[in-house]
C-alpha cells in the first residue's frame, strides 16, 4: 500500500462550525471555555495572516 492510497483511506469527519471537538481551556475567570471548530480555523486564518514567508534566491 503506498502512501496515497493510505490518505485515501482515513475518513475525513467534516464538523459544524459551533460544534465542540472535546477540547476545553480554562479563561482568567476560571470558566472551563469548550473549543470549536471555529476557533480553530479562526486561529489558523490568524497564523496565516502573520506567517512571514522568505525571500526568494534568484
Amino acid at each position: 500500500m503506498d502512501l496515497q492510497q493510505n490518505a485515501q483511506a482515513v475518513p475525513v469527519i467534516r464538523t459544524q462550525p459551533q460544534q465542540s471537538l472535546g477540547c476545553a481551556f480554562i479563561d482568567e475567570n476560571g470558566q472551563e471555555v469548550l473549543i470549536t471548530e471555529a476557533m480553530i480555523q479562526d486561529a489558523c486564518h490568524e497564523l496565516e495572516q502573520r506567517l512571514v514567508k522568505p525571500s526568494r534566491k534568484d
